[in-house]
């Protein structure tokens, strides 16, 4: 067994091990990089509380006051109870503008937006009729109100124009929701209307955080939006049906029917999963960052092992080749060389971007490992070109992460190659041979530099 543990096999397993404890650094940059997102989720918390959160914004619903006779047992009188129904409107049309900044919190950029949006909402007389009519509660339509459901009312920065019928109102404060959103209302008579129908049009400013989606609330929904965002992203239950990118804005229109959606046009108030359904209609556009700066840290972790162990085997192919023993303390401080990689690169990209983060955090650890295998394999020449064999491997990780799409196609051919590669490097190694004796003690990296 003895024998055994002294050739080239052993030395490989060995290594393998090695590889694998560096799995236990690998994970705890994982965990830090973890770590740090949810200090930035902090941070856009922080500015959505003075700014407005994530928005969610529906066309006006028309909330019906009810009473029904209910019979709770026999032999006894009914009782009435009262409830509400909701209406949709018959069309929606909506006109969104959005203004773009970043704000920033701590060391952290947060995409926020002001939204002017034009909204313009039609209820059919023909439809109140059919759904008046169609329960067996009545109907209080002289306490009838028009709601708006907002997200975040915070972010209702002015409501420059509401008209219903071409008569000017004005929303009031309500502690009513509609499925999971507070709302801003208006009073409106349906018994005074006398079949019309009812025209709102309303104009507001909205500001939110990172992400505006819309409600479907009609029988035909058509939206439009733009906004001066050159990577939108297109979220929740439809994609617009057009929309145009550029370098330096985007514009989109949906429009969606009733026949889209999972519930109808009018239903009894505290119906169950209404929520629920109402917010998996929601669609719109998120102010997507193209894989941000922990996007990247977490997708360079990813590959952490799988580099670690091809500058294993750089080492290892020097130490066979030449006839060298390498410690395996010394395979310890090269991994722990670059899992450091991990930790530089995230504390710099906080700071000065992740391309130059990752510029100066590949170049500091390149220079020290090169620098350590001149030393211990007792030549400058190995060193150097071990560093450029971590220089090659460090550009095609950048490459890895950069290829958004093909990131996965782009390493697996790479992987694939370096596997061809290390089978024809090592060729004509036997694996049954013993590891050659050290050539005698290490000395001192100035000796070695003066002997290259």
């Amino acid at each position: 067994m003895s024998d055994w543990t002294q050739t080239v096999t052993a030395k490989v397993l060995g290594i393998g091990v090695l590889a694998l404890v560096m799995t236990i650094p690998l994970m705890q940059v994982r965990a830090l990089v973890s770590e740090r997102q949810q200090l930035r989720e902090g941070a856009v918390a922080q500015i959505a509380r003075g700014w407005g959160s994530r928005q969610v914004l529906g066309g006006p619903v028309l909330s019906v006051p009810t009473i029904r006779s209910v019979t709770v047992m026999e032999n006894q009188p009914p009782q009435w109870r009262a409830s509400s129904e909701s209406v949709l409107a018959d069309s929606l049309k909506m006109d969104v503008a959005m203004a773009v900044q970043t704000r920033r919190y701590g060391i952290y950029d947060v995409p926020v937006f002001v939204a002017t949006v034009k909204l313009d909402a039609r209820f059919q007389p023909r439809d109140l009729t059919q759904f008046r009519q169609a329960g067996n509660a009545q109907w209080q339509g002289g306490k009838a109100e028009l709601r708006l459901p907002i997200g975040d009312l915070r972010g209702l920065q002015q409501v420059s124009e509401l008209r219903v019928n071409g008569k000017p109102v004005r929303f009031d404060s309500s502690d009513e929701r509609f499925g999971p959103w507070p709302t801003v209302v208006v009073p409106i008579d349906l018994d005074a209307l006398a079949g019309q129908p009812i025209d709102v049009e309303i104009g507001l400013r909205l500001a939110g955080t990172e992400s505006l989606q819309l409600l479907p609330l009609a029988r035909s929904t058509d939206v439009t939006m733009r906004a001066p965002w050159r990577d939108p992203s297109f979220i929740g239950a439809a994609l617009p049906l057009q929309h145009q990118l550029d370098t330096r804005e985007f514009s989109a229109h949906w429009h969606l029917l009733d026949l889209n959606r999972s519930y109808g046009q009018h239903w009894t108030d505290g119906a169950g999963g209404i929520d629920k359904t109402l917010a998996a209609s929601a669609f719109g556009v998120q102010l997507y960052q193209p894989v941000d700066m922990y996007q990247r840290n977490v997708r360079a972790g990813k590959y952490g092992l799988l580099f670690i162990v091809m500058t294993f085997v750089a080492f290892f192919l020097f130490e066979v080749l030449k006839r060298l023993r390498v410690h395996p303390v010394q395979y310890l401080l090269v991994g722990a060389a670059l899992a450091t990689f991990y930790v530089v690169l995230l504390a710099l990209s906080e700071q000065i971007g992740f391309g130059p983060a990752y510029a100066l955090a590949a170049a500091a650890v390149v220079l020290i490992v090169g620098g350590y295998a001149a030393a211990v394999l007792r030549a400058r020449r190995a060193g150097a070109l071990l560093g450029g064999v971590l220089t090659l491997i460090y550009a095609m990780l950048y490459g890895l992460i950069a290829a958004e799409q093909y990131a996965l196609l782009i390493g697996a051919l790479v992987l694939l190659a370096m596997v061809a590669l290390m089978m024809y490097l090592t060729r004509r190694i036997d694996w049954y041979a013993y590891v050659p004796a050290s050539i005698g003690p290490l000395q001192p990296p100035a000796a070695i530099m003066e002997r290259s």
